[in-house]
């Protein structure tokens, strides 16, 4: 079936359809999520099995298995003649051949950004197309952790949350300068508090940029100090950071393991990121 065979209204029952069907799988994630930001003896806590894939940097999760079942359920249950192309059930395939014809097909990934989500960092999504003749026709990429649908359907436009239309911005960017600030030092250390960022590292910041995250991180049980390593490494004690040092380095909270304290293993990893990293000069009056 060509894309002309597709009325406008069918292509918009279709879009609908896929919204709502990554809303449904983005729930399935955040529910995962839910189950994992207790502790270890939280009753009903989901195991997070995970398996090695062909690439070392995948981690795939018995979530990614579970949310792909769902939406190809789904998806054959409603539109049984459309083909259905999962990023899970081709991983686990003999063969790596380009699968996608002129047929209907839906080509999903349940969970992308899988290293992400084990770490609970936001960056994750479900994204779910739906293809004809070869072209991407519809296109839904919900990212459940921070309440952000895009989507689109060919000639009517992409949207952010349904209703705002995309791009959010039109003006022609400027070149940034290379000395610009590139980041949100807040954010890095929310996020080295949460658990999802194991260590950030950074010297230049002032003590407006991260005396609340400082605050935070300590509070949630992770270590700040100098970012600078001193002459001997592995001896010397790790102090709390000074506050208008400009240099830092951060370590998220850490439980205690078969070996070590989580005091411990957060110092261990402190020597081992000084021994990668060359000294800064920051140097200030009264600091």
């Amino acid at each position: 079936m060509s894309d002309t065979q597709f009325t406008p209204e069918h292509l918009k029952e279709i879009y609908d359809f896929a919204v709502q069907l990554a809303k449904d799988a983005g729930k399935m994630l955040m529910d995962g999520v839910e189950a994992r930001c207790g502790d270890d003896t939280t009753p009903g806590a989901v195991a997070q099995v995970q398996v090695e894939k062909d690439s070392s940097v995948d981690i795939v999760t018995q979530t990614d298995e579970d949310v792909e079942a769902f939406v190809k359920e789904q998806i054959t249950k409603t539109y049984p003649s459309h083909k259905f192309i999962g990023e899970e059930t081709y991983s686990k395939g003999s063969s790596k051949d380009y699968l996608i014809t002129s047929a209907p097909t839906w080509c999903v990934d349940p969970l992308d950004g899988t290293v992400n989500y084990t770490h609970l960092f936001p960056m994750f999504c479900v994204s779910i197309a739906f293809i004809l003749d070869n072209k991407p026709t519809i296109g839904v990429i919900y990212a459940p952790f921070l309440n952000q649908i895009f989507s689109a359907c060919k000639g009517q436009g992409a949207f952010l949350n349904e209703t705002r239309r995309l791009p959010l911005i039109r003006n022609p960017v400027p070149p940034m300068p290379e000395q610009a600030p590139k980041g949100c030092v807040f954010s890095y250390l929310a996020y080295v508090a949460m658990g999802s960022f194991d260590i950030w590292w950074e010297g230049g910041c002032w003590e407006w940029d991260v005396a609340a995250g400082i605050c935070l991180l300590e509070e949630a049980g992770g270590l700040v100090t100098t970012a600078n390593p001193p002459q001997d490494i592995e001896t010397a004690q790790i102090e709390d950071v000074r506050l208008g040092s400009r240099l830092y380095l951060a370590i998220r909270p850490a439980g205690p393991s078969a070996t070590e304290t989580g005091r411990q293993s957060q110092e261990r990893v402190v020597r081992e990121v000084w021994k990668r990293v060359r000294h800064l000069e920051y140097s200030r009056p009264g600091a």
